[in-house]
């Protein structure tokens, strides 16, 4: 996975990108944030923030957010989104493929896997001690990260202001994209566009942009239609094959549609999934629990839980499929139909976001600026989440796992020192886990 040493700390002002790293060096780097997305998507973003910006400073931390803030307003995962996203500045559509593919292939490897073996097992108790240590590490990459970027982000008193307020409307389930658009009015309107520099919002070029030419109407409709055959072909594929009433299709359809119409990442998805996979008979409420703990314990998207609805649901009722086709058919299905509308979205989308970067004048810079202090509330209103989970695992007024929250400050404190790579800390952290469960 490529272990390299952990970068000294900068001091100063945030440092210029570095030069633009070979597909090969960035494909190695995409493989390691797959097998080390632990923590959801509040602690995948943090892990690609800290990857990315902050050891490798492949991208610069005003481009990360304005990526951040354009996904946080699509339907989907949007940390594997934001994946796809970073990929595709450096190295175009094959980077955007690349890295949105590896980021969670290794998880649907794991996932699949612990689905097979639990349909053969049965449930382990074990799981949720392993899920206590690697929360409680994704809780320090979040609050690391949610540091970091307030203090190069947060560059008006306004924006402040901003970021609290997206802080509170999120805990109020005030929905994303008014959030966003709201804070982007407010940038606009109060002239945040007179820093460009500090933005990064350089007009005249970025060393680091995109190698795709700048974007036009023709070719938008053409990415569009051809990443549409390449969602749907293979799903028709196995209705033609399959039959249009099987369970395989019909879970192709339905996360097709659900991709489509969740906003909010795993945490609005997970919740309306588990809600119809009950009432379908799908899977049971316990089997959805399960799968959300093991989800927790694996590298990948939350919403890799869905791949294990699918493969029980497929592999309870296969049709002419022995039992283990079935659930690796209905487990690939349900990847797929999740994960290729991502490729969709940014490839049509991104590269007008990042022409618009290059408009003159403070009115884009601006709104783009109280994006940025948006995502930074974002973030941290994603911290308090799961710190709340961290703390209170069985809800709230239940017992304070002290031992979580000590796990969680040490590991915090090595994330912000810099002196210890992240992929260690995780071990550690799943350790303690393990060693709490035996005690």
């Amino acid at each position: 996975m490529g272990l390299n040493p952990v970068d000294p700390a900068p001091s100063g002002p945030p440092p210029s990108p570095r030069a633009r790293p070979t597909r090969g060096a960035a494909a190695r780097v995409w493989w390691r944030i797959g097998c080390l997305g632990f923590g959801g998507p509040a602690g995948q973003i943090a892990l690609l923030h800290r990857e990315v910006v902050e050891l490798r400073r492949w991208i610069d931390d005003a481009g990360f957010q304005r990526a951040l803030g354009f996904c946080t307003l699509l339907p989907g995962p949007e940390a594997q989104q934001l994946a796809t996203y970073l990929g595709w500045r450096l190295h175009g559509a094959w980077g955007g493929v690349v890295a949105g593919t590896l980021f969670w292939i290794p998880g649907a490897v794991l996932i699949w896997a612990l689905a097979w073996l639990y349909v053969t097992w049965g449930p382990w108790p074990a799981v949720k001690s392993l899920s206590g240590g690697l929360s409680a590490v994704a809780l320090a990459l979040v609050i690391s990260a949610t540091i970091r970027m307030a203090q190069r982000g947060l560059k008006h008193s306004g924006a402040w202001w901003v970021a609290a307020g997206a802080f509170v409307a999120l805990l109020l389930e005030v929905w994303f994209p008014a959030i966003l658009a709201t804070a982007a009015l407010i940038g606009a309107w109060g002239g945040w566009g007179e820093g460009q520099a500090d933005l990064g919002v350089n007009p005249d070029g970025d060393s680091m942009a995109t190698t795709d030419p700048a974007p036009s109407g023709i070719k938008t409709v053409l990415v569009a239609l051809r990443w549409v055959v390449i969602w749907w072909a293979p799903l028709l594929a196995l209705g033609v094959v399959l039959g249009w009433h099987h369970r395989v299709f019909e879970l192709a359809g339905y996360f097709s549609q659900a991709a489509m119409l969740t906003f909010g990442g795993a945490y609005a998805v997970l919740p309306y999934v588990a809600h119809h996979a009950a009432a379908a008979a799908w899977v049971t409420p316990g089997e959805f629990a399960d799968g959300l703990a093991l989800g927790e314990t694996t590298p990948g998207p939350l919403v890799l839980v869905l791949q294990w609805v699918g493969f029980l649901a497929a592999w309870k009722q296969p049709g002419r499929l022995a039992p283990w086709a079935g659930g690796t058919l209905g487990a690939m299905a349900t990847s797929w139909a999740t994960f290729a509308p991502s490729f969709l979205w940014i490839f049509v989308f991104a590269p007008w976001i990042e022409h618009g970067r290059h408009l003159r004048g403070k009115l884009w810079p601006g709104a783009l600026a109280g994006i940025q202090a948006a995502v930074v509330g974002f973030i941290a209103s994603l911290a308090g989440r799961l710190g709340q989970h961290v703390v209170w695992p069985a809800g709230a007024g239940s017992p304070i796992q002290f031992w979580a929250v000590a796990l969680a400050v040490v590991a915090t404190g090595a994330l912000v020192s810099r002196k210890i790579p992240v992929w260690l800390i995780v071990v550690f952290g799943a350790a303690a886990g393990v060693v709490r469960g035996l005690g």
